[in-house]
């Protein structure tokens, strides 16, 4: 998926984006009964489409990623195209506006996780389109502890090989790992010291080989065993590596998942948030509890919409079409500390929304 080609069609949609705040908790049709979706023991009410009250001077563009502090609070990117601000808002646990930062990503917010180090709380971001500017690590409030570009080892010597990573887990040791989901589908380890010490991956369909890993995480639902989970979104599967880069499984295509865009855990659960139309909970086997909003209808029509030629438009940069208690393109997800899930999709105008966990 080309996410640059729909830019320019998303103008129009753009234009019908909140001028003002949003009115939180404000459900697509006043009166209408929200949604419950799920199974017994997974059951989520969604109380809005249209979580988090944005200042009057802001207005979202393609949201993309979303992870908590321990006070709650939720940090949210998005891309920032067109009007130059900031790419990282920032959210109390009830939706109100904290703050903001981040210009230096104007263009191209993408992957945003927190980790606590001591006793102090870091942003780790990774950024897709900015030119030099790809990984930096901050405060909560947004200052620069460091920055990183262009990594300095043998699989990026070629200058023509792209380098445009998309999101960073942390493994247990202090370090992390980058997946190169927009440039040379390589994964990338970093120590506690933020020092490049391994690289792995690249592109194919092998094993081992990746296309577009757009998200990854460490799944220790295993204590004993922890695994690098990586989203390999282009091959519509998952893979699974151990701590040291060596590949152990992958799903079958096309059938556990179907675009994912990212993975994280909370207890026994495995979530995905799926770019065609869905947001999955998996078991600590690994096998699919359920598929929030799955409809197939409605993922072949938002799906097949991705190739539309003027004047028709992609289902993304429509909002009126959009359908309460459906999603579109879900590209990111997580866990609050009361096991509710916000949900964050890749449409022209944003969408933020709420799943209240009820059963």
């Amino acid at each position: 998926m080309n996410r640059r080609r729909f830019l320019q069609s998303s103008a129009a949609a753009t234009a019908v984006a909140a001028t003002g705040p949003i009115i939180l908790g404000a459900d697509d049709k006043a009166g209408s009964k929200n949604p419950v979706l799920g199974v017994e023991g997974h059951k989520y009410e969604v109380t809005t489409h249209a979580w988090g009250e944005l200042p009057p001077d802001y207005a979202w563009q393609t949201t993309h990623n979303v992870a908590f502090d321990s006070a709650g609070n939720a940090y949210i990117t998005h891309q920032g195209v067109g009007k130059q601000m900031d790419v990282v808002l920032v959210f109390d646990p009830t939706g109100k506006f904290v703050r903001s930062f981040g210009k230096e990503f104007w263009g191209g917010g993408h992957g945003v996780e927190i980790r606590k180090e001591g006793s102090d709380e870091f942003c780790y971001l990774s950024n897709t389109w900015t030119k030099e500017l790809k990984l930096m690590k901050t405060t909560l409030k947004g200052e620069v502890v460091w920055t990183k570009g262009r990594p300095e080892c043998k699989e990026y010597e070629d200058a023509k090989k792209n380098y445009n990573p998309t999101n960073i887990c942390f493994t247990p040791d202090g370090g992390f790992v980058v997946g190169d989901g927009y440039g040379s589908n390589h994964m990338l380890v970093y120590d506690k010291d933020a020092k490049l010490t391994k690289v792995f991956g690249g592109t194919g369909s092998g094993d081992g080989q990746l296309k577009t890993p757009h998200g990854n995480w460490i799944d220790a639902r295993d204590p004993k065993a922890p695994v690098l989970v990586v989203c390999d979104r282009a091959n519509r599967r998952l893979c699974r590596f151990d701590l040291d880069g060596k590949f152990l499984s992958a799903t079958t295509p096309d059938k556990e998942v179907l675009f994912p865009a990212h993975a994280k855990t909370r207890g026994d659960v495995l979530l995905v948030p799926d770019l065609h139309t869905r947001v999955s909970l998996f078991s600590k086997d690994n096998q699919v509890i359920t598929h929030l909003g799955y409809d197939a209808d409605w993922k072949k029509k938002v799906v097949d919409s991705l190739g539309a030629k003027a004047p028709d438009k992609p289902i993304r940069v429509q909002p009126d079409k959009w359908e309460k208690g459906k999603f579109i393109h879900p590209h990111d997800a997580a866990f609050d500390a009361a096991g509710n899930i916000l949900v964050v999709e890749w449409v022209s105008t944003g969408r933020v929304s709420f799943l209240k966990k009820v059963g």
